[in-house]
């Protein structure tokens, strides 16, 4: 029978697990109560709270003790993560919460493989639900009202989202016959590098791969390093390393300071381009910083406008580049566009700079095995013999 776990504050919303246990069981579910309150319930937890927060390296009455709010929800989603780790059959996870039970509840599921249920109930869903989501297949639910108590509507919302984890439990627990399964390969792409990536797709369906192409829009960064983190994928081919730029100078679509370390960090073939670091990410021509007025920007579209990275940044970036890279514990080797990083900055367009793109190139250098291709990056043949390597690299490794 597929398994639910119900991972809740019982000292706030037992009312509101207790209705859940019954309904899920109702739909023909096993259920695991997991409580991750603080304070005192009358509620019997199949996992009890003292356990939670000895997962998370405190005691429950340190915590009640020190009164510190932000500190019980750290340690009872880090305690909370360990236990679902721990549990033998998990086939869906269902929260319902404030923001303390949401953010535990969030960490609780990070690290929980892609493609296992994970759904919350939240009054947190109705506006930026990144901090809750995060790079992995959340599903947040507005809860409309508030969780207080079960109610005309609330019945509604928690029995819509018992029904939900209870039906994805279930197609958990029975999957179909997988098919013959190819190998799995992770590509980094943006509006401005995607003939190059389109090349290397195709170059890669023929040589045998499935490739999970992943928009360089920070969560699509995020994203690519937790699908490496969970050890899905035989190789990487990161042509677009844009966010990196982001990161940087300050733009709106960084992947945060990680970008480009989990292939390298587990040892995975990877293949790497500076695609469209020539450019960093606003909002609306109005929401550029002030500071930015006089740099080369350009309006790609009514609520996108790129900045032209300097070559004083560009040889920054290279050196992260560099650095990230030479790190690598597996194969690697760096793809280098002598013709331009992106579609705009091709020669007549309006980001070329072949003195910044040097820039960039030169600090590079020696970090890993380099192949300098005397082509934009956009060039066919360019995402073509990308994919030609990685796939050696992979076959290489497998031998």
């Amino acid at each position: 029978m597929a398994t639910v776990v119900l991972l809740g504050t019982l000292d706030t919303k037992g009312a509101e697990y207790v209705w859940l246990r019954e309904r899920v069981r109702r739909l023909g579910c096993d259920t695991v109560l997991v409580d991750v309150g603080v304070g005192p319930s009358d509620v019997e937890a199949d996992v009890s709270a003292e356990e939670v927060a000895e997962a998370g390296g405190t005691s429950l009455q340190a915590l009640r003790d020190a009164s510190d709010r932000g500190a019980a929800v750290t340690a009872m989603g880090e305690g909370a993560a360990i236990v679902l780790a721990a549990l033998g059959r998990v086939d869906a996870v269902l929260a319902v919460g404030g923001s303390g039970g949401s953010s535990i509840a969030a960490r609780a599921v990070r690290d929980l493989p892609i493609g296992l249920p994970k759904l919350i109930v939240s009054t947190m869903a109705s506006g930026d639900v990144s901090p809750y989501v995060g790079a992995k297949d959340v599903t947040l639910t507005y809860s409309v009202v508030d969780i207080a108590g079960v109610n005309r509507v609330s019945r509604l919302i928690l029995g819509n989202a018992a029904a939900a984890a209870a039906g994805m439990a279930k197609a958990h627990a029975a999957p179909e016959p997988a098919a013959e399964e190819r190998p799995l390969v992770g590509a980094s792409m943006f509006g401005v590098t995607t003939p190059a990536v389109d090349a290397a797709r195709e170059r890669l369906d023929e040589l045998g791969y499935e490739v999970l192409v992943f928009h360089a829009t920070g969560a699509g960064g995020r994203a690519l390093e937790g699908l490496v983190d969970s050890g899905l994928l035989a190789g990487v081919l990161d042509l677009t390393t844009t966010e990196l730029a982001d990161d940087l100078v300050g733009g709106v679509l960084s992947a945060g300071p990680d970008r480009l370390t989990a292939a390298g960090r587990h040892g995975v073939p990877q293949v790497v381009a500076p695609g469209a670091l020539d450019m960093v990410n606003f909002g609306p021509r109005g929401t550029v910083p002030e500071r930015f007025a006089d740099r080369n920007l350009y309006v790609h579209n009514p609520t996108v406008t790129l900045m032209r990275t300097t070559p004083e940044e560009m040889a920054e970036l290279g050196r992260r580049v560099a650095a990230k890279l030479a790190a690598a514990t597996g194969p690697t080797v760096l793809f280098v566009p002598l013709g331009g990083v992106s579609a705009l900055d091709a020669p007549g367009m309006p980001f070329h700079d072949p003195e910044a793109d040097e820039a960039c190139f030169a600090a590079m250098e020696g970090a890993v095995e380099t192949e300098r291709l005397d082509m934009n990056i956009n060039d066919p043949e360019f995402g073509r013999a990308m994919a030609d390597r990685l796939h050696r690299l992979i076959s290489e490794g497998a031998q």
